[in-house]
């Protein structure tokens, strides 16, 4: 997931995108969109966009009514992988992470990431429990690479971390 369609802009069917890549107008580089919204998955066109104070603003094709752009509201923007640019080593999207298993360094299961949040200053795990994992709490890592991430293994669908269970 690339983005989400957060409300409309305007009266001629722009909508207002909540854009989670970096830089933010790097959503504005893909054309071809699927939206996902309630279960549906919607192919759409980029026409155009631009930045708009804080957010960014786009037109879809075929959408230049608002009461269209409405029905869009709330749609997670999704592309293909194989559009997305090719990473440096030991760097990740974010949905590559997403259900991983993760573990301390002492060997003891913490759960599966279950999302990633951004908060400023560092990425955080949203590590929920899961079969097999110490209890049932629900961890917030800090995504720190060589502090508290100490490996990520794809193949493997596993993160080592060092961090105390009882935190």
């Amino acid at each position: 997931m690339i983005g989400q369609i957060t409300s409309v802009f305007g009266v001629k069917g722009w909508l207002k995108v909540f854009s989670y890549t970096d830089p933010k107008e790097g959503i504005l580089q893909y054309r071809d969109w699927v939206l996902d919204l309630d279960g549906k998955r919607i192919p759409a066109r980029l026409e155009e966009g631009r930045r708009q104070g804080q957010g960014i603003v786009v037109r879809l094709k075929g959408v230049d009514d608002r009461d269209v752009a409405l029905s869009y509201r709330g749609a997670d923007i999704k592309v293909a992988t194989a559009e997305l640019p090719e990473l440096a080593e030991g760097e990740y999207y974010w949905y590559q992470l997403e259900g991983l298993d993760v573990f301390t360094v002492d060997g003891q299961c913490l759960g599966k990431v279950h999302h990633l949040m951004e908060t400023g200053s560092n990425d955080v795990l949203v590590v929920r429990a899961s079969d097999g994992s110490i209890d049932q709490r629900e961890r917030l890592l800090p995504y720190l690479p060589d502090q508290v991430v100490r490996s990520v293994d794809l193949a493997e669908r596993r993160i080592l971390v060092e961090w105390d269970p009882e935190f």
